[in-house]
């Protein structure tokens, strides 16, 4: 974490705090509706995550299963006896460096070493990681919500274009109505774990359950703010083996994946640019002009992450669409017309999505709570960090702030803590 230097005196972001507080923020609409992206990321509390706070780990921590929680105790109880035997693959950051003399015939299909996609250990289904559709782009984003992302949901909106968004169970908690916003746009929601952790380290039995924690948490999140329980997920940098996979499995989610990256994340990280964002767009773009992708179509790793990612997205959505015969999300690319648990909640399928019906039905996002009022007095965004850094594309035309806020009272007192990683 670092921490800049603010040189915007106080009273005037206490300003903008009570500007903000003055629009609805208690509803999926009003919070839609603001378009000053530096007021969207003003936290606010809503009620019913407030209430069940003390259900959930803290946001931005490795999950567990919280003391009391019997019935997912219960349900790690009956799952783990068939979780695959492997070994540990690096650390909770990222580091693999101890797995150095990792097998070459890969027989953990470990996708960070070898992109395996097919499983060793029987039982498991495949991970997805093209659609079957010639010329056709599973489209989505990882990371979201975004507390910034109006402009870009607006511009979704205007092309009449739904998604697969990859939420992250803290920002669910955090920004609960930007949640609900991507079920109103009719988007499909599938789960991106509760804190963005690798997966990989996991070892022992209380590791395990870190994992399962992980996933189970942000499928109760996104239940919680909106009604629906997504049966989709992506393990954060494609982390993956046999032993996620089972688990992942037993929690009836199915694995998507990617074979064309933008790396749109990683600007300034590693010497990666924005001309290499650009390039790595142009590529999918030719892939779908040679004839590369006439057989099958592709998926492509983008994310909602700050305002160059979103920005880039816009960039190329024009170029995408030209490209492609279709930009579906991957459930419609499957034809999976009821993509969460719930029944009450259907997408179109492949050949409704491409002849203009884009939605089929879809209920108003509403949380699990009866009790759906702000609250200024309890909130969860008083324990919060997050990572992304703004970022700005004149190209795009779009002003889409990245930053996630973290707030206590202690911004009334004159302190104001920004975060980014």
């Amino acid at each position: 974490m670092r921490f800049p230097t603010f040189s915007v005196p106080v009273a005037s972001w206490f300003l903008l705090f009570l500007s903000v507080s003055a629009q609805d923020r208690t509803t999926e609409q009003g919070e839609a509706s603001i378009a000053d992206p530096n007021q969207e990321c003003i936290p606010y509390s809503y009620a019913p995550v407030a209430k069940a706070a003390s259900s959930f780990p803290p946001v931005w921590q490795a999950a567990t299963i919280v003391a009391g929680d019997s019935d997912a105790l219960a349900k790690w109880n009956e799952i783990q006896g068939s979780i695959p035997n492997i070994a540990v693959k690096g650390t909770i950051d990222g580091d693999s460096s101890q797995s150095n003399n990792y097998p070459p015939d890969d027989p953990d299909c470990w996708w960070t070493r070898s992109q395996c996609v097919t499983p060793k250990h029987s039982g498991l289904p495949s991970d997805i990681a093209n659609v079957p559709e010639p010329k056709t782009l599973g489209y989505g984003f990882d990371d979201g919500p975004n507390c910034s992302h109006n402009a870009f949901y607006d511009y979704l909106a205007s092309k009449d274009q739904k998604a697969t968004m990859f939420f992250i169970g803290s920002n669910v908690m955090i920004w609960p109505l930007e949640a609900q916003r991507a079920l109103a746009d009719g988007h499909e929601i599938c789960v991106h774990t509760w804190s963005h952790h690798y997966m990989r380290f996991i070892l022992s039995l209380k590791l395990h359950q870190t994992f399962y924690s992980s996933y189970l948490t942000a499928m109760q999140a996104i239940k919680l703010v909106t009604g629906v329980t997504p049966t989709c997920w992506r393990p954060p940098s494609g982390d993956i083996d046999d032993r996620i996979r089972a688990i992942a499995n037993a929690l009836g989610l199915q694995t998507i994946m990617w074979k064309y990256d933008s790396n749109d994340w990683k600007v300034g990280i590693q010497g990666v640019t924005a001309q290499d964002v650009d390039n790595n767009y142009q590529t999918l773009i030719n892939a779908a002009d040679d004839g590369t992708l006439d057989s099958v179509g592709a998926i492509m790793l983008t994310h909602e992450l700050n305002n160059f990612t979103m920005s880039q997205a816009v960039k190329f959505y024009d170029q995408l669409s030209d490209a492609f015969d279709n930009l579906v999300p991957v459930g419609v690319a499957y034809n999976k017309t009821h993509p969460y648990v719930e029944t009450d909640y259907s997408l179109p399928n492949f050949d409704e999505y491409i002849s203009g019906r884009t939605t089929v039905s879809g209920g108003t996002p509403q949380s699990t709570s009866s009790n759906t009022s702000a609250s200024s007095s309890t909130s969860m965004t008083s324990t919060s960090t997050t990572s992304p850094s703004a970022l700005s594309d004149s190209n795009a035309g779009l002003r889409l702030s990245s930053s996630l806020w973290t707030y206590s009272a202690s911004i009334l007192l004159g302190t104001i803590t920004y975060i980014l990683s």
